[in-house]
């Protein structure tokens, strides 16, 4: 089962010594990853209590009662649910030498805030997301190799214009839409019961075990309202009123949901122009068939108004994961005036600018954004054109 990733994993030991940290949530392929490309490294995983209490010991001594004096490699699963990862991994760092160490974490927040500084210079960071588009393909035999097509057809001026496929693209893409791209869905597809439980336990396993959220009706309550926005602005002060919260919980809790890879926000793009908006964010899902999960909603697609949204989420997901992967390191926003006019997604890197229309069907291309910012290149994407 190949992955974009596969190739800078199996190469960090080549290039680095540091600790190779791979983060992602829960069920998207790490614990799968690191052992196709480490097949010797010995594992612990912390969700075994007696691993548990032997790397919260904080002791050398202890320690080499569990990692075998010959080991080359070692894997430690699901590390955020130590007391103190970064203690022990920096322990095992400093005094086991010419060992290498593969950590995986389901929640970047908690293993940010406890091991920033005792693994500062020591750790070296990937992220692993629900499966790329091409990635999906790859796994269901339709194509052989994997391709960065959806980003290369902003970015690289590919024609965006229709193509005929060997497959059926339209029929895939509704499905990826509606029950979206975690792996176990290649070998179980349109798996409603899957998703509902990820979205009802799985989702919050970290988070609560790792005592982020203290209400998790609250949490749950929010992330569905959240889902049902996908692609519209945040307002903050509505969303609390709504709940019966303050604001300062409603922003953790969505900092939380980013940080452990549900969510994630747009910025605005602005050269502070008196007509632009300049602060309001976008919430979009890392994966769409969570985000529908969380709204109850398998309904086909052709039925549903919330359709270009679905797309747009989609596109902008995809766009972030193959950046990712891809080591191209845009920057992403939308862009919007106050009177209306909107470009859904902008990607800036130095001189580069980029500005994409998301939508389902064809339309005309709004001018406003290149009439504002003549140097940028506008593309619209669309379902008949995006790969």
């Amino acid at each position: 089962m190949k992955r974009h990733l596969d190739t800078k994993i199996s190469q960090h030991f080549e290039k680095y010594k540091q600790v190779l940290v791979l983060l992602g949530s829960r069920q998207v392929g790490k614990t799968t990853m690191v052992k196709k490309i480490f097949p010797n490294g010995d594992y612990f995983l912390v969700d075994n209590e007696p691993v548990k209490k032997i790397l919260e010991s904080y002791d050398i001594e202890t320690y080499k009662t569990l990692i075998n004096e010959n080991s080359r490699e070692i894997i430690i699963d699901e590390i955020h649910l130590l007391d103190n990862p970064g203690r022990a991994i920096k322990i095992i760092y400093d005094q086991l030498e010419n060992i290498k160490i593969i950590i995986t974490g389901s929640s970047s927040f908690h293993i940010k805030n406890k091991t920033g500084e005792s693994l500062a210079g020591r750790k070296i960071d990937y992220n692993i997301y629900p499966l790329t588009f091409s990635e999906y393909l790859s796994q269901k035999g339709i194509e052989k190799n994997l391709n960065f097509n959806i980003f290369k057809k902003i970015i690289d001026d590919k024609n965006s214009e229709d193509r005929l496929y060997k497959f059926d693209i339209k029929n895939i893409l509704n499905s990826v839409l509606i029950y979206g791209q975690y792996p176990h869905l290649i070998k179980n597809s349109n798996d409603e019961k899957y998703l509902l439980n990820f979205v009802d336990s799985l989702i919050f396993k970290d988070i609560l075990e790792l005592n982020l959220i203290e209400d998790k009706k609250l949490a749950k309550d929010l992330l569905k309202l959240l889902a049902f926005q996908i692609g519209n602005l945040v307002n903050y002060t509505e969303l609390a009123g709504s709940l019966k919260a303050d604001q300062r919980t409603i922003k953790r809790y969505i900092e939380i949901f980013e940080q452990s890879f549900i969510l994630f926000r747009l910025y605005p793009y602005s050269k502070n122009k008196r007509d632009e908006i300049l602060k309001a964010a976008k919430i979009f899902f890392y994966d769409t068939g969570v985000r529908n999960a969380l709204i109850g909603d398998f309904s086909d697609l052709e039925s549903r108004a919330d359709k270009g949204a679905l797309f747009e989420n989609f596109i902008i997901s995809e766009l972030i994961k193959q950046d990712s992967y891809s080591d191209r390191n845009y920057k992403f926003y939308y862009w919007r005036t106050k009177q209306g006019s909107e470009i859904d997604v902008v990607l800036e890197k130095g001189s580069e600018l980029f500005g994409v229309e998301v939508k389902y069907k064809r339309k005309a291309v709004n001018v406003a954004f290149k009439n504002r910012y003549p140097e940028a290149k506008v593309k619209l994407i669309t379902a008949d054109n995006f790969y």
